[in-house]
């Protein structure tokens, strides 16, 4: 009985809270009250605990209580189960994706020359991001066991018409901003956003020398 009459609005309203909770994660970083790994690691994840226990109320309010249950009732459980269950989906997937591929944030084609960066660096340092001044021989092997066909393209193509055309492909990329491009020194720079946080991961590379792009 006591679940029959707080089950519908607890279950509404602890959806509403995971929903808030994901809403101001990227928010509080981007208005700068936070790091962006601080909504990242922590608000979401507590966003998606949240959900949980609203998409679980609702199942025992539901598998209880159906019965006895009011029409405005099961309009409130039901919408409390929808939301949940795509709350619980958003962090579950990212927490998924984490822990099944290798831990690497600094990922090139050319891993015995990797490029050294200049114009992302600035950017990288605001958002405290991980060195790329050293790259250790064990990230190099985890990168060949994760992507064994990440590769250089190689190329027949003058350099500056090849340049040009890897600069062309790095505009028009979704999401990338062009931080640097020299085509004396071959090089592109670019930043990218991840979709939730809107957290900038910088150093997007494109190298083009006399004989690769």
């Amino acid at each position: 009985m006591y679940l029959l009459k707080i089950g519908p609005v607890a279950a509404l309203v602890l959806s509403g809270v995971a929903l808030f909770l994901l809403a101001l994660a990227p928010l509080g970083w981007r208005i700068g009250l936070w790091q962006y790994g601080f909504g990242l690691y922590w608000m979401m994840p507590v966003s998606g605990f949240v959900a949980a226990v609203a998409v679980i109320i609702s199942v025992l309010t539901l598998a209880r209580d159906w019965s006895q249950l009011r029409l405005h009732d099961l309009a409130m459980l039901f919408i409390a189960l929808a939301l949940g269950a795509a709350l619980v989906y958003v962090p579950g997937q990212y927490w998924y994706t984490r822990y099944s591929v290798p831990p690497i944030h600094d990922i090139t084609t050319d891993i015995d020359n990797p490029p050294t960066f200049n114009g992302v660096l600035a950017a990288r340092a605001a958002e405290r991001a991980g060195s790329v001044d050293n790259r250790s021989p064990q990230l190099a092997e985890m990168q060949k066991a994760a992507y064994p066909d990440l590769a250089p393209v190689m190329t027949t193509l003058p350099v500056t018409r090849a340049f040009n055309e890897a600069l062309d492909v790095a505009k028009s990329m979704p999401g990338w901003t062009i931080v640097a491009s020299d085509v004396d020194a071959g090089r592109i720079e670019a930043q990218d956003s991840l979709q939730h946080e809107r957290c900038v991961h910088s150093g997007i590379d494109r190298r083009v020398g006399a004989d690769e792009e």
